[in-house]
This record gives structure tokens, C-alpha cells and sequence, in this order.
């Protein structure tokens, strides 16, 4: 069956319906259950996003909608009580994210591998700082985003699972596990890495970069986490600088052809690969601050080289690449002479 869109005008009976009929029997009548995600707020009250949407559909389109034909989340219900002028609020905060839990990580290393308290001035900070960070939609925030006891409580999920922790764990999910373990494993580089979100919150750097594809950044292996790499991955995309790499390139005799594995587009596509190669910003994210990007910073690749440069941590260089396809290829030209030199025994 078919799904139309909904009017303010029929948002507004279906509210007027539950609060006539009362929350309990509104949701049991349409068969919803109360909302987890999202709620809708209007004229001082609360109302379960989705079983409103629902029933709006029916004064709209001459039918309720089934709760198993749509999403409460914010890409449905929440989405579409918005496009009509409603106010929507998330009933739970976002997950932290890697970036979020570097920070907290930085905090609970510089502070021996112990928790904070959230009346601490370095939590309070803190709290102030991730609510600035350019992650998480205002929409799915609550009121209690990131507050010092969210964060303090963090700190305590970060400490109590260091390898010299004899307690019991607090609560805290593998994504704590990860991050801690990189700060073990590389400590110089992660409080590089925390310094490097740190101060570009700040100063407002980090706000400004267009957001990325959250799909397209699964691919990307990236420890360092998605504000850094969305800086990285503006640099790439700027196209001047691509321009002025590829003049250089040119201006030196040189063919446009991939550093890692040789491949030339003209060469292979004609007309229609001339001039085209990507970019890639070799310098690691942990050290790329914010001063201006040089050319010999960049290297020109072919796609496939340079999604297999991001894909997992730690980057190898194009030279580093290069080296490895080179190791490849001649294990392959082995493999056939060696067979030849067994059938000659027999």
C-alpha cells in the first residue's frame, strides 16, 4: 500500500485525538507503542512521533498507517513532522562517538588512568567542549546531552577497563575498549590526535568542513576518527590545490599516472582520462594540523590505490603501496617459471 505525505492541518487532529482519548488508549487503538527515539513536542506537551504520523496519515489519505510500514527515526517520522513545521526532540542521546571518547580518553590518561568527578573543572570543560563538536545533530540531543555526568561517568567506563584496573568495570561499550587500547598502544600520537580535535573545536576550524557521507566514511579506516578525516578529506577535494599539483606534475615533463601503481587514465581511456587523476594528502591525520597545505604534501593516485591507502589503518605512503604491488607482481611472474622449471623435470 501506498504512503502519502502528511499535512500540518492533519498532524494537528491526530494530536487532538490523543489528547482526547488519552496516551494509553490513542497507541493501544492504533496499535503503536510509546515512542524510544523520538518524541514530538507541541504547545508544551509530549507525543509519541510515530503513532502521531501514523494517524495523521489516515485524516490525509483515508487510512492510519501500520507501525511496520514506516520508521519513528529521523529519517521517517521525525523527519516528516519537521517538513511540516513540528518540533521534534530525541528521547535518548546519540552514542558517543570515537571522537568524543579521544577527548574523554585524553582527559582520563593525563589524569593518572583514574575517573573524574563530574563537579571537576577539567569534566565541566570537557562537557562544554563535546557540545560544541559538530557531530551529532541539535535534533538528537536531549537536554542532557554531554553533561558533566554523562561525561564523568565515561571517564569511569575509560578507567575501570585499563589493563591495571583490579575492580569491576563500569558500564561502557567495545568503542571505549578501542580507543583506550590506541592510547596504550601509541600514546604520543593519540594525545597528538586529541590536541588536534581539541583545538580545532575551538577554534571553530572544525565546524566550518562540509560533513561526509557517513556511509562513504565506513570504508575509511581512520583511528584518529571522522572530524579529523573530514579535514583530511577537504583537503583532498580542494580543487585548486589539485589543479596546481597537477601544473607542477606536468610542468616537470612528468605523466599524469598513479604514484602507487603506475596506472595513466589517458593511456587507457583516451580523451576521456586526460587530466584526471585524485589526490592524496599524505601527511598522517595525527600530525596535519592547521597550517596552509603545501604541494608536496600531495600525491597523485588513481582511485583504487587511494581507497586502499584509507581502507585500514595505519596508511602506508604511495611508495609504501608501490613497493607492496611491485612485491605482488613479481610473486606472480615466479609462480608460472616455477612451473615451467617442474615440468621440464617430468
Amino acid at each position: 500500500m501506498r504512503i502519502g505525505a502528511i499535512t500540518r492541518d492533519a498532524v494537528l487532529r491526530a494530536i487532538a485525538e490523543y489528547d482526547e482519548l488519552g496516551r494509553t488508549e490513542f497507541l493501544a487503538k492504533y496499535g503503536f507503542k510509546e515512542s524510544l527515539s523520538y518524541v514530538l513536542v507541541h504547545e508544551g506537551g509530549w507525543y509519541d512521533s510515530k503513532a502521531i504520523v501514523g494517524v495523521a496519515h489516515k485524516w490525509d489519505h483515508g487510512r492510519a498507517l501500520l507501525p511496520a510500514e514506516f520508521s519513528g527515526g529521523k529519517d521517517h517520522a521525525a523527519a516528516w513532522l519537521r517538513r511540516v513545521g513540528f518540533k521534534v526532540k530525541a528521547v535518548r542521546n546519540p552514542d558517543w562517538v570515537r571522537d568524543e571518547i579521544i577527548l574523554a580518553c585524553h582527559l582520563v590518561m593525563a589524569n593518572g588512568w583514574r575517573g573524574l568527578d563530574a563537579n571537576d573543572q577539567r569534566v565541566i570543560e570537557l562537557s562544554a567542549l563535546l557540545q560544541l563538536m559538530p557531530i551529532h545533530a541539535q535534533a538528537d540531543r536531549n537536554e542532557k546531552f554531554r553533561n558533566p555526568n554523562g561525561v564523568a561517568r565515561k571517564t569511569f567506563d575509560l578507567a575501570t577497563r585499563h589493563p591495571d584496573y583490579q575492580g569491576k568495570p563500569t558500564n561502557g561499550g567495545a568503542l571505549d575498549v578501542e580507543v583506550l587500547n590506541d592510547f596504550l598502544a601509541r600514546p604520543d600520537e593519540m594525545n597528538e590526535v586529541a590536541q588536534l580535535i581539541r583545538e580545532g573545536v575551538t577554534a571553530g576550524d572544525l565546524q566550518s568542513l562540509p560533513p561526509d557521507d557517513e556511509d562513504e566514511l565506513d570504508d575509511y579506516g581512520a583511528p584518529e576518527g571522522r572530524l579529523l578525516m573530514r579535514r583530511h578529506r577537504s583537503r583532498e577535494r580542494n580543487k585548486g590545490l589539485r589543479k596546481k599539483k597537477i601544473a607542477a606534475v606536468l610542468r616537470q615533463g612528468r605523466r599524469l599516472s598513479c604514484e602507487a601503481c603506475g596506472f595513466d587514465f589517458e593511456e587507457v581511456y583516451g580523451e576521456r582520462g586526460d587530466g584526471y587523476i585524485e589526490c592524496h594528502h599524505v601527511v598522517p591525520l595525527h600530525e596535519a594540523g592547521e597550517g596552509q597545505t603545501k604541494l608536496s604534501d600531495l600525491a597523485l593516485i588513481c582511485a583504487n590505490c587511494h581507497r586502499m591507502i584509507h581502507r585500514r589503518a595505519p596508511w602506508p605512503t604511495p611508495k609504501e603501496l608501490r613497493a607492496v604491488i611491485e612485491a605482488r607482481r613479481a610473486s606472480r611472474n615466479r609462480i608460472p617459471a616455477q612451473q615451467h622449471s617442474d615440468e621440464a623435470v617430468w
